[in-house]
């Protein structure tokens, strides 16, 4: 009898849906190409939708944006983070031009997609990213895309030149001053008021700071409701459109694949039209103006009345960070003036050079190298042309003539407005009201029998100390004076003590000591505010240290154990045998 097997039918395994979306992509907002991307949308959703194997992810869709850049195409960020998300499995465009026309960014965000298993399909030109030869393919047909496209821009910049020629602007361009009435400009009188009040405060020496501080004093702002800044001042002043002329092409896109702007300083040509438009500057006065703009630009800083100005305005240069010097006064000990590296309050912090040059010697200085006995401006600006500074105290003299000497240049400023007279009021002061930064009960209260200085509170490192920190007291006057610093620690016990108290006391020491004045280090003599005073001797304790535990002796010994091997004593004992041996016996005495 035949032997029969029954073969149970296979259990057909469902392949899982994919996730598929579509982008669409118009560069120009018009009706046509807006059906256009309506049609595009329409299509891809039907088709997505009617295929069973897929799952519909939307249709992402960029309007009125170029295919050149990634950065200004919303829905095309939105399709790439929403595959990151794992939202997406498959991307439907129409061709390579719709996706990107710059090589750079199709090749990476095709990869990109790649590596996390997204597949991007081109349907004009039948290429699918994860094939064989589609990144090959990829690569030729999207340098044909850029390359169409800086075609196409070359041609529109064609278009616009042509244009110029015949003194057509390019477009309704915005300024200020001025509203487009259909082909033509007409002025917006509140407006041209404010430009004609710019210009006459330049015309009357004034700043381009000045206007700006005078504007927002009024609360007199642009078109947007910005305030009046610098840069909007200056390219009020430079509009040669306020003439009721036109230049056109000022500037110029250098790449169209970047898009980005350059201004035109004679790389093309400009096209100067006369009488395009009602004029709000006459001609004479703009041109007036550009011929000021040019000397204060020549003389720099010392043109703009202002600043805090002077000869040396502009002329001291650092060689570290290449800023220049900027003049500045202090009045809070004494008068000081002085030149510090424009780096400090332009970032914040000191230049490699760092320090300041003192504005008196800065004088004496340059009176010395133009061989003068007493400094004189007119001379300097006649013959130095720049100061560069390379280290500090240090000035090297740049001449008119070539001649280059460097001459040094202490800074005493501190020390020459530290007058006896200031340092009297000061100390007096501090006596009354000792209530400066870090100050303690004792600030101005421990006087030196010596010198008469006041004691000032140091810290130094110290291992012992719950804060790291040791604090002692010692007399002011560093030069000649000999007595020895007080411990702060253990003086405040030895104070509560003579006071009759069992703990130091700030309220109570500052309301009946007048002042301790130390004779040495053990002996002071403590001057009540009742007119008493009381003369005491203080040993200072000796510091004890911690002693070892047995633990710690205990391996100390063992360490020490370790090091005496029996070779490192046999060389020990021989060493000291030939020891004895040159020296005889006194060779203990000798070093």
């Amino acid at each position: 009898m035949p032997k029969i097997t029954r073969i149970e039918p296979a259990v057909a395994v469902l392949q899982p849906k994919k996730r598929v979306a579509a982008y669409a992509r118009v560069s120009m907002e018009t009706d046509r190409l807006n059906h256009s991307l309506s049609a595009q949308i329409s299509y891809y959703s039907n088709l997505i939708q009617k295929n069973p194997d897929w799952i519909y992810a939307g249709v992402f869709a960029d309007n009125g944006i170029s295919g050149t850049g990634i950065e200004k195409r919303a829905a095309f960020k939105r399709m790439i983070d929403a595959a990151d998300n794992g939202d997406i499995d498959i991307i439907l465009t129409k061709s390579i031009q719709r996706f990107a026309r710059n090589t750079v960014d199709l090749l990476e965000t095709v990869r990109h997609l790649k590596n996390i298993g997204v597949e991007v399909r081109f349907e004009k030109e039948n290429i699918s990213s994860t094939s064989g030869d589609g990144e090959l393919m990829l690569t030729i047909l999207a340098s044909f895309a850029q390359e169409e496209s800086i075609s196409i821009s070359n041609n529109v910049k064609w278009g616009t030149r042509k244009r110029f020629e015949q003194g057509i602007p390019n477009g309704h361009f915005r300024v200020y001053g001025y509203r487009w009435a259909g082909d033509e400009l007409v002025i917006v009188p509140e407006e041209a008021e404010i430009v004609r009040r710019i210009f006459q405060n330049f015309l009357d020496g004034k700043s381009r700071l000045e206007t700006e501080r005078e504007l927002a004093a009024e609360g007199i702002t642009t078109r947007n409701g910005c305030r009046w800044v610098d840069s909007n001042i200056k390219v009020v002043l430079t509009n040669v459109t306020y003439t009721g002329n036109l230049l056109l092409q000022k500037e110029f896109i250098s790449d169209p694949v970047s898009k980005k702007r350059k201004k035109n300083k004679g790389q093309l040509p400009q096209y100067y039209v006369e009488n395009t438009h009602p004029a709000i500057i006459d001609k004479a006065t703009f041109d007036y103006v550009q011929t000021e703009i040019a000397r204060r630009k020549e003389l720099g800083a010392l043109a703009n009345k202002s600043l805090n100005t002077c000869c040396f305005t502009g002329k001291i240069k650092c060689l570290s960070c290449g800023l220049s010097y900027m003049h500045n006064k202090r009045t809070d000990r004494g008068f000081m003036e002085f030149w510090v590296c424009g780096s400090r309050k332009k970032n914040g912090h000191s230049c490699a050079v760092g320090g300041s040059i003192n504005h008196e010697n800065l004088k004496k200085a340059c009176a010395a190298v133009l061989g003068l006995e007493t400094f004189d401006e007119a001379v300097f600006l006649d013959k130095v042309d720049f100061i560069n500074v390379p280290e500090r105290n240090m000035l090297e003299f740049h001449l008119k003539s070539g001649e280059v000497v460097v001459k040094p240049c202490p800074n005493t400023g501190h020390r020459d407005c530290w007058t006896a007279e200031l340092r009297a009021i000061t100390s007096a002061k501090r006596r009354k009201n000792p209530t400066c930064r870090k100050s303690s009960a004792l600030t101005g209260k421990i006087k030196c029998a010596h010198c008469g200085c006041n004691f000032r509170r140091a810290s130094q490192k110290s291992a012992t100390m719950p804060d790291g920190k040791a604090y002692y007291w010692r007399c002011a006057e560093h030069n000649g004076c000999e007595t020895v610093g007080l411990r702060d620690d253990l003086l405040k016990p030895f104070i509560a003590e003579t006071l009759g108290l069992t703990k130091f006391d700030d309220g109570e020491f500052d309301s009946r000591i007048e002042y301790i004045e130390v004779i040495s280090a053990s002996e002071m003599v403590f001057r009540f505010k009742d007119g008493r005073t009381v003369s005491r001797t203080w040993e200072q304790p000796k510091r004890v240290g911690t002693p070892w535990t047995e633990s710690q002796r205990e391996k100390f010994m063992e360490s020490v154990k370790g090091l005496y091997t029996p070779e490192r004593r046999r060389q020990m004992s021989e060493h000291m045998k030939q020891l004895r041996k040159e020296r005889g016996k006194a060779w203990r005495k000798e070093k």
